[in-house]
């Protein structure tokens, strides 16, 4: 799927999708935030959320869904049938290659555990790592569906022009499906961890946690519902959100929506 052309000498964004994947805790919830390796080269040794880039697979109309059409996520996310088709698979299909969490199950059957930790299933999340199988044959082959009514389309983050590498990336909320646990799976990161949300501001400000502001604006987003129930019924705008660079006594500095102030690393 094509990421359209430079803008004013700027790489294009790509597209991605990323999940903020939660969990009841207790009263209140926990959000899943993976510790990328220092050797990437994009957001070395940041949290992030599960997610990555469209691959131009994630469009094929035969991928099995329930739930919302793609038809009606299109103008969820303000984009064309394509796109919008392409952007829920792959948030689904990067969520299980980086955690083992599946948000797909029987048509119609809610009640379904699936247990992803058997060495065929890890054969299926290796092979759409490498892309020697797709999305559509590993769901197929088990009479499985993706379950797009378990998303939530949240928000939209463009990062700033000036970035060596720039990515368009829709947010997704969704639960953790019963009887499911996230493994730590090796690859582009090397810790995951599940903290309430309204923990994580703290952290980062003590420099535990180092993240891009999308990542800390939606932890902060995600506390203030205060509970599942809460992400679940909150009423949200997918409007692009793009940060402005500015220069501030001689740093680089971030400035993202609600007072975020981020700055960037030496």
């Amino acid at each position: 799927m094509s990421s359209g052309s430079e803008q004013g000498g700027a790489p294009a964004p790509r597209p991605a999708a990323t999940v903020v994947l939660l969990r009841r805790a207790g009263e209140g919830m926990e959000v899943l935030l993976m510790r990328r390796v220092r050797s990437m080269g994009f957001a070395p040794g940041a949290y992030v959320f599960p997610g990555g880039g469209v691959d131009e697979r994630d469009a094929a109309g035969d991928l099995p869904w329930t739930g919302p059409s793609p038809e009606e996520w299109a103008a969820v996310l303000g984009v064309d049938v394509p796109r919008a088709r392409a952007l829920v698979c792959a948030a689904v299909r990067e969520t299980f290659e980086e955690t083992g969490v599946l948000l797909a199950g029987g048509p119609g059957s809610d009640g379904l555990v699936l247990d992803t930790t058997s060495e065929e299933w890890e054969r299926d999340r290796l092979g759409l790592i490498d892309r020697s199988r797709s999305f559509t044959e590993v769901l197929s082959r088990r009479g499985l569906v993706l379950r797009s009514e378990w998303l939530r389309a949240w928000s939209r983050w463009i990062t700033p022009i000036g970035e060596k590498r720039r990515f368009d990336t829709w947010f997704f909320a969704a639960e953790l499906p019963r009887g499911q646990l996230s493994r730590d799976v090796g690859g582009e990161a090397d810790l995951t961890r599940w903290i309430d949300p309204a923990l994580v501001e703290e952290e980062w400000s003590r420099g535990r946690m180092p993240m891009l502001p999308p990542t800390l604006v939606t932890c902060g987003q995600v506390a203030e519902c205060g509970t599942l129930a809460g992400v679940r019924s909150a009423k949200r705008d997918i409007v692009a959100i793009e940060p402005e660079v500015r220069v501030v006594d001689g740093r680089l500095r971030v400035f993202a929506p609600d007072g975020i102030d981020y700055p960037l690393p030496s």
